[in-house]
């Protein structure tokens, strides 16, 4: 870690065999948490490259463990997160709404490093018990329209590095690759990024391993679309910025989206949201990303209409009741 580092601080970049080589002895917990933070500051501090991106992702996906869902048409939505917002759920409330439109939802999440809760967070607030075995997974997916893979459950890096993550309390470069190493590598994902570099990061990827993806990003910073701002949609052949107005929504203050101060207080929001008890703003921000994730899986289907089956999907109850039904199937 000594000469990683110092050829690190005279500014130069990895290449991508070396950068899984330091994946893969983070996953063999070879350094201490100082070196490990001494070596996420860096990307603090200077963007990642291409190389080094795919080099950590090389290796994650190298040592994940594997599991089997079939040859099921899914999709994961997931945020980097690392936006420094602290908003509510946003992406896991959506997996529940296109679940309920009856799509099915492989979601990839973890514990939240930067933020107050991740989705690993609210979810063991209602009592969820995270699994790797398959047939539990599977089980889930089938029976409520959502597995969720906790990520450190099959990504021994993860779990190397959580402490560390924690202490530092600021995005790392660990966040850039959560939404890119789902082990079930599902061919569908919406991926919300911090920046627009970023987005021309994961674009290459997904064009790469031919993943049906559609990355957004808001315009004032947050990783998903949080109809605070302008967004930037790219994916299904397009690259366009939308306006809130312009899809029939009103435009939302950031204070509207916090998600709490504590885990509890953002399951309280969560639980408002599916039970169509939210303010129109948490209402609005779910629908419209769970909408984006739809057309993502059919790309004929028009956005006007993808955002009425996710509204459907909240006032008609049956984002509600494919959550119950997780939770029976997870607790």
């Amino acid at each position: 870690m000594k000469n990683i580092l110092e050829k690190l601080f005279e500014h130069k970049s990895l290449s991508r065999e070396e950068a899984r080589d330091v994946l893969l002895n983070i996953a063999d917990c070879k350094y201490n948490d100082s070196q490990l933070s001494a070596f996420m500051t860096v990307y603090l501090m200077r963007s990642i490259t291409l190389d080094e991106l795919s080099g950590f992702r090389d290796a994650l996906l190298e040592r994940r463990r594997h599991v089997d869902l079939g040859d099921v048409k899914a999709i994961d939505i997931v945020g980097t997160g690392g936006d420094g917002k602290n908003t509510f759920n946003i992406s896991t409330a959506s997996c529940f709404v296109v679940a309920g439109t009856g799509e099915k939802v492989v979601k990839h999440g973890n514990y939240g490093a930067s933020s107050i809760s991740g989705a690993s967070n609210v979810l063991e607030q209602h009592g969820v018990k995270f699994t790797a075995d398959s047939d539990r997974l599977l089980r889930s997916l089938d029976e409520s329209g959502v597995a969720y893979l906790h990520a450190p459950f099959f990504s021994p890096a993860l779990k190397s590095v959580a402490s560390a993550r924690k202490m530092l309390g600021v995005r790392t470069f660990f966040n850039m690759l959560g939404p890119l190493v789902n082990p079930t590598m599902p061919k569908y994902r919406l991926l919300g990024v911090y920046n627009l570099k970023l987005m021309r990061l994961y674009n290459y990827i997904a064009q790469k391993e031919g993943v049906n993806c559609t990355i957004v990003h808001s315009l004032d910073g947050y990783d998903e679309i949080s109809l605070t701002s302008p967004f930037k949609v790219s994916g299904n052949g397009e690259d366009r910025i939308y306006t809130p107005e312009e899809l029939g929504f009103s435009r939302a203050p950031q204070e509207a989206l916090s998600g709490g101060e504590t885990p509890e207080e953002a399951a309280v929001i969560f639980d408002n949201i599916l039970k169509g008890k939210a303010t129109a703003a948490q209402h609005n921000c779910v629908v419209v990303n769970a909408a984006f994730a739809l057309t993502t899986l059919n790309p004929a289907l028009s956005i006007e209409d993808a955002i009425k089956r996710a509204d459907h999907s909240i006032r008609s109850g049956n984002a509600q009741k494919c959550f119950n039904r997780f939770v029976e199937l997870n607790s």
